[in-house]
């Protein structure tokens, strides 16, 4: 069976039609502020840094570590989108992310889009200032108790297999922003700094950021092919087979007609990289405050 990059995407099947449609409404109200709340707030650096950030964590979720038991796991970038670029831009950017990843991957379900927005990035950015440890935590409980009340698994079955292994992945999520948090201070501290509203020598480090992360994704071949976190709860609980897999244009993160499957990843994780980028930069001059 295939696995996914993905850390939390929940495929459909997983969750009930009830639970999904909850989920996609609970979304749509907090984007529709998140939305109001870029649009007042929004500054000339954060939108090209919106872009970056959104390529970066595309990138960095290609890249599954191995965890304890055969389980694999990876930044989900919440927590660092929330604290470079502030909650609300940071929720736009991982929608962007999620949204690429569901409808030209196929990594979670179209129908539990909003579970997976929802986990991983609304959820988790709204303790981001706790810790990203925390962030993962709040990210699987939230996705064992959709599970529960879907009725695919038993409440006191899934939250303490979904918790268990992901408070081991949680540390991997740690590790990788308080790097990436401590590269940008280093780097360009400004961006860090909401008064600032400087933009000057931007086109270099939007390039640098753009080359890391087409570096990050040169590594994503070298990942760890052991499942996620949630795939091995659902192996683990027998539930698995309820997972309904769909097509995409980019479908388990390969190019169709490129042979070598090394290469193949490595072309399909740029165009996401690049499309996201795109995304999230378009969707942040469109938000931008008007001066």
């Amino acid at each position: 069976m295939h696995y996914s990059p993905a850390l939390l995407h929940i495929p459909d099947g997983f969750l009930s039609l009830i639970v999904s449609l909850i989920c996609w409404a609970i979304t749509a109200v907090v984007l529709a502020m998140a939305v109001s709340r870029s649009n007042k707030a929004l500054g000339e650096k954060q939108v090209p840094l919106m872009g970056i950030m959104a390529a970066f964590i595309f990138a960095a979720q290609m890249l599954n570590f191995p965890v304890a038991g055969g389980t694999s796991g990876h930044l989900l970038g919440g927590a660092l989108a929330a604290i470079t670029l502030g909650p609300w831009a940071g929720m736009l950017v991982m929608t962007a992310v999620i949204a690429v990843q569901a409808l030209l991957f196929q990594d979670g379900g179209l129908l539990v889009m909003g579970a997976n927005i929802l986990n991983m990035g609304l959820v988790k950015l709204a303790v981001a200032g706790v810790a990203a440890w925390i962030s993962v935590m709040a990210g699987a409980l939230f996705t064992a108790l959709q599970l529960w009340v879907s009725g695919t698994s038993q409440l006191q079955v899934v939250i303490p297999a979904m918790l268990g292994v992901h408070a081991l992945i949680g540390i991997g999520e740690a590790a990788i922003t308080v790097a990436a948090l401590a590269f940008i201070l280093q780097t360009r501290p400004d961006l860090l700094n909401e008064k600032s509203t400087a933009a000057q020598g931007s086109r270099g480090w939007v390039v640098a950021g753009v080359v890391i992360s087409l570096v990050v994704v040169l590594l994503s071949p070298l990942a760890s092919a052991f499942p996620d976190g949630l795939n091995r709860v659902a192996e683990d609980l027998g539930f698995i087979h309820t997972a309904q897999s769909g097509s995409g244009p980019l479908a388990g993160y390969s190019v169709p007609f490129f042979a070598d499957a090394s290469f193949s990843k490595i072309a399909a994780g740029t165009i996401g990289a690049l499309v996201v980028l795109g995304l999230s930069i378009l969707a942040g001059r469109s938000l931008q405050k008007k001066t």
